[in-house]
C-alpha cells in the first residue's frame, strides 16, 4: 500500500525525500516484529535494573524504535554505522540476539562482547558500538569540516528525543535547527515517530552520499519514554502527561500497526501472534542472561586486540601481571 508521510524540512537542498511510500505487507510485518522485540526488551531490562540484576549504566531505547529501524531499512548491512550510549536497538537491527544483548545487561559470558561491555559497549560486524562518552562517536564540528573538504559518503544523525539528559532543548540551545546545525552541509529534519519517513529520508541520504555529493545531516524528531538512563526517574523535568500525550497521539509502532489494519495488510489476531512470539522470546533471553555464567577472571584482558599474539597486560599496579590473548 501507498501512503502519504510528513514532509521533511530541508537546509542547502533543492528537494527532500518523497511524500509518499510504499510499504508491503513483508515489509510492515518485519518492521513490527522488530520495533515490538525493541520495546519488550527494553520494558525487561527496566525490570531487571529494578530487580538489581542489571547493574551500573544502562539506558533504555523505548519510544525512539522507529528510528533504527527505519535507518536500517534505509541502509545495507554492508554499510558501517556507529551510534552513542543508548545502543541496544541498533544492536539488535545489526544482527545481534536477544539473548546476546541481555546477557551483556546481566555482564554473562554469553553477552555480545563476552559479558565485559555492559550496556553502552555492544558490538557487531560494521557496527562500531556504543560509547559511554557524550559526544564521543564523533568530535562533531571538527567531523563536519574534514567530511565536507574529502567529500566522504556519512550520514550524520541526531535522534533529537528532546532532552539532553534532563534538559529540554528549549533551554538549552539558542537554536533547535539541529539540522542546520552542518551549516555548509545538506540537512533534513524528519520526523522520527514515523518508520516509513526515516525511511524515506535514509534512502535519501543514502543516495546523496553514494553518488559522491558528499555527507548529509539528518535531525530524527522522536521521543524517549523512559528517563535518560535508569537513574534518571524521567519526571523531575517533564510531566506525565506530556509523556502520556506522545504515547497515545504519535507511538512509532502504534502508527504502523494502525496503517497495517486500516490497510488490511495484517489481522489484529496475526499482530497478536507476534505480540506473543516476542514475549516468548524475550522471556527465554531473560532466563539466559540470568542464569548464563559469569566471565572467569582469567577473561578479564583478553580481546584487546583481534589478531595479536598473546601479551602481558600490567594489573592494578606495576608488578601485576595479567595475560591477554586475541
Amino acid at each position: 500500500a501507498s501512503f502519504d508521510i510528513k514532509k521533511c524540512d530541508v537546509h542547502k537542498l533543492e528537494e527532500g525525500p518523497p511524500l509518499q511510500a510504499v510499504l508491503t505487507r513483508e515489509e510492515g510485518l518485519q518492521y513490527y516484529r522488530t520495533m515490538q522485540t525493541m520495546r519488550r526488551m527494553e520494558l525487561k531490562s527496566d525490570q531487571l535494573y529494578k530487580q538489581k540484576i542489571i547493574r551500573g549504566f544502562c539506558h533504555l531505547y523505548d519510544g525512539q524504535e522507529a528510528c533504527a529501524v527505519g535507518i536500517e531499512a534505509g541502509i545495507n548491512l554492508t554499510d558501517h554505522l556507529i551510534t552513542a550510549y543508548r545502543a541496544h536497538g541498533y544492536t539488535l537491527t545489526r544482527g545481534g540476539t536477544v539473548r546476546e544483548i541481555m546477557a551483556e545487561l546481566t555482564g554473562r559470558r554469553g553477552g555480545i562482547a563476552k559479558g565485559k561491555g555492559g550496556s553502552m559497549h555492544m558490538y557487531t560486524k560494521h557496527f562500531y558500538g556504543g560509547n559511554g562518552i557524550v559526544g564521543a562517536q564523533g568530535q562533531i564540528f571538527e567531523t563536519y569540516n574534514m567530511a565536507s573538504l574529502w567529500k566522504l559518503p556519512c550520514i550524520f544523525i541526531c535522534e533529537n528525543n528532546k532532552y539532553g539528559m534532563g534538559t529540554s532543548v528549549e533551554r538549552a540551545a539558542a537554536s533547535t535547527d539541529y539540522f542546520k546545525r552542518g551549516d555548509f552541509i545538506p540537512g533534513l529534519r524528519v520526523d522520527g515517530m514515523d518508520v516509513l519517513c526515516v525511511r524515506e529520508a535514509t534512502k535519501f541520504a543514502a543516495e546523496h552520499c553514494r553518488s559522491g555529493k558528499g555527507p548529509i545531516l539528518m535531525e530524527l524528531q522522536t521521543y524517549r519514554y523512559h528517563g535518560h538512563s535508569m537513574s534518571d526517574p524521567g519526571i523531575s523535568y517533564r510531566t506525565r502527561e506530556e509523556i502520556q500525550e506522545v504515547r497515545s497521539k504519535s507511538d512509532p509502532i502504534s502508527m504502523l500497526k494502525d496503517r497495517m489494519l486500516s490497510n488490511n495488510m495484517a489481522s489484529v489476531e496475526e499482530l497478536k501472534e507476534i505480540d506473543v512470539e516476542v514475549r516468548k522470546e524475550i522471556e527465554d533471553a531473560a532466563q539466559f542472561a540470568t542464569t548464563d555464567p559469569e566471565p572467569p577472571l582469567d577473561d578479564l584482558c583478553n580481546h584487546i586486540f583481534y589478531n595479536d599474539p598473546p601479551m602481558e597486560v600490567r594489573g592494578t599496579n606495576p608488578w601485576t601481571k595479567l595475560k591477554s590473548v586475541s
